[in-house]
């Protein structure tokens, strides 16, 4: 994963101080890497030893350690840039072409950090849970519940028995069904929806398998899963609604459906079987 990814994705977390400095450091850099821990620190308007206990706190010994990394970062950005998509914050003068590329671009990148930050052992844990299951519930509460939904499609294509409904009642009255041998897939940006929480404890107290997919940042609904997944989102470019973590949502979860098609012999037959049904009911 990215430094800068990870930067990104503690802000939340982070003091007044801490959150001065990483912006000074996502705002420009390149920039950093020519830069001094006193010159960074003069930028954010912080303290030298508060630059080295925040490089500290993300896991480095000190700057320079820091400044490799991003150094790595920055290489890897300027091989995607040169594809020739406009990565950058979206701005209300930006004309037609340039607000697409920039939304193209920050679509890709969230993509492609999510699938950095999730490991071959983890998304292969989270395929055959989802395979061994006797019940799958989906649980999601807005912008997450039409993903939950658009899987929850998938699954029943494959022959799951799978439970999803938008209302958070309903879904907490399933949740107090389910046993040892259901999984509960719960799906929160944020992991700090209360609804989505409250549920999934319920889940976890009856015994079923609970996996999450949450943004990357510490939070109560990862810490509970048994088995964690985790979306980078790009929000802070995009500066709008639910876009590119619902993005990095569908492509995590297409990617498990498809690992499920992979493992699971007559995928092919039921997946034509349900187009097959479809068909009449079209013009």
């Amino acid at each position: 994963m990215s430094v800068l990814t990870l930067i990104e994705a503690r802000l939340g977390t982070l003091t007044e101080g801490e959150r001065q400095i990483a912006r000074t450091i996502l705002d420009d850099p390149e920039g950093v890497l020519r830069q001094s821990s006193a010159d960074l620190a003069r930028l954010a308007g912080r303290s030298q030893s508060g630059v080295v206990k925040f490089c500290q706190k993300l896991g480095f010994s000190g700057f320079q350690d820091l400044k490799i990394e991003i150094s790595q970062a920055t290489a890897r950005r300027g091989v995607a840039d040169a594809s020739g998509i406009v990565h950058g914050s979206i701005e209300a003068a930006d004309d037609l072409a340039t607000t697409a590329q920039k939304l193209l671009g920050s679509k890709i990148r969230a993509m492609q950090e999510t699938l950095s930050v999730n490991g071959a052992e983890s998304l292969d844990t989270a395929r055959d849970a989802l395979a061994g299951a006797r019940q799958i519930q989906l649980v999601g509460v807005g912008a997450s519940s039409l993903v939950a939904r658009d899987f929850g499609y998938k699954l029943q294509k494959l022959g799951r028995r799978t439970t999803f409904d938008a209302d958070s009642h309903i879904q907490m009255a399933n949740a107090a069904t389910l046993g040892q041998n259901d999984l509960m897939l719960a799906i929160s940006q944020s992991g700090q929806s209360l609804e989505t929480l409250r549920i999934a404890e319920t889940a976890a107290r009856r015994g079923a398998t609970l996996l999450s997919v949450t943004g990357l940042q510490t939070n109560p609904l990862s810490g509970l899963a048994r088995i964690a997944l985790f979306t980078v989102d790009d929000e802070e470019r995009v500066r709008s609604s639910a876009i590119t973590s619902r993005d990095a949502q569908l492509m995590l979860l297409d990617l498990l459906f498809l690992r499920l098609v992979q493992s699971q012999d007559d995928a092919a037959d039921l997946i034509r079987g349900a187009i097959d049904a479809v068909a009449p009911l079209k013009l």
